[in-house]
């Protein structure tokens, strides 16, 4: 599996090309049917620049039978809102893992890691909207897109259930499988502009049933999820979760700017969270992580596991691990093999 990008950086936005590869030997081969309306690096049929300005992509897949690959954990740039129709399929997000069955529906944020199939995708027809909301951390407001036809009253409000809810599995209404069965043909079988038409109305059809089902279960809100607070947490945990994040050169402004806000707020909310400052909470993280990567890959030369690790020299590394685990990194190594 390839590293997972930081959190909250343009890379992160960003699927890597070979993402789509086993999806598109599929589809080649024969063992999915495929049809999407995407643009920018999501595979499907070309969206023009004014054709449903936001919408990332829309379609669905029917696989015949269960494949011999998975997704990549990754994030999108909008928020994505699957359903399950047919078979049977395993969703992880924020790394816990779900079963899904048919009529379940699945809702991400762009902050949200995520992945269909555990390890491999099943036998299934899958569905899928996504849409960008011009946020990329919990804390930003939310635009929807102008072929939004929602009232401005029901958009606000289902932005605030959407950014406020914490679940990523719903049942799905019958009024919502419908939805994604009419978008469904229109990318299967309709043409120009009748085919803009139809998917415009589907994705309103689609936005309001969501609304309706969200009003309906009216599961609790915590609005802490679109907290400033809430931004800093998801960013330190990816600091400790992602080798990919804690290799950056870190300082204080940037890991504050990633978080979309000044260094005294960001070291107050991480004091907070970790009753650390940001720099000595970074620097235990990354010890931590050499300690494991000595232990679990013990052919790995030190000084890569240092500079993997996000320290900018091999003797700093040495003179901060020392002080903390008292003996050095090959001695440490040594002891716990």
């Amino acid at each position: 599996m390839p590293p997972r990008p930081a959190l909250f950086q343009d890379s992160a936005r960003q699927s890597r090309v070979d993402t789509h590869g086993p999806l598109l030997a599929s589809i080649a081969a024969g063992k999915i049917v495929f049809h999407a309306l995407s643009r920018g690096h999501y595979p499907g049929a070309r969206l023009a620049a004014g054709e449903l300005p936001g919408l990332l992509t829309v379609g669905y897949w029917d696989a015949r039978g269960d494949q011999d690959w998975g997704m990549d954990s990754h994030r999108n740039e909008g928020v994505e809102i699957c359903l399950l129709e047919t078979g049977a399929m395993r969703f992880t997000v924020d790394g816990k893992s779900y079963p899904l069955s048919p009529g379940d529906l699945t809702i991400t944020r762009p902050w949200q890691a995520h992945r269909q199939g555990d390890p491999r995708i099943a036998a299934g027809r899958l569905h899928w909207a996504t849409i960008a909301v011009g946020a990329q951390r919990p804390d930003q407001e939310w635009r929807w897109p102008r072929w939004n036809l929602l009232a401005p009253a029901d958009t606000a409000e289902l932005t605030r259930r959407l950014r406020q809810t914490a679940s990523p599995v719903w049942r799905a209404s019958p009024e919502l499988v419908r939805s994604f069965q009419r978008i469904a043909a229109a990318t299967e079988r309709d043409k120009g502009d009748r085919r803009l038409s139809q998917v415009a109305i589907g994705l309103n059809e689609l936005l309001l049933g969501l609304l309706d089902l969200l009003r309906a279960e009216n599961r609790a809100e915590q609005p802490r999820l679109a907290s400033p607070e809430h931004s800093v947490e998801l960013f330190l945990g990816d600091l400790r979760s992602n080798l990919n994040s804690l290799a950056q050169e870190w300082t204080l402004a940037g890991m504050a700017a990633a978080c979309g806000m000044g260094t005294t707020q960001f070291s107050k909310l991480c004091r907070r969270l970790t009753n650390d400052s940001p720099l000595r909470f970074l620097n235990l993280v990354r010890l931590e992580a050499a300690a494991r990567l000595l232990r679990g890959e013990p052919a790995r030369g030190v000084t890569d596991i240092a500079f993997a690790c996000g320290f900018g020299s091999s003797q700093y590394f040495a003179n901060q691990f020392r002080r903390r685990f008292s003996t050095t990194p090959s001695e440490y190594r040594f002891r716990s093999t």
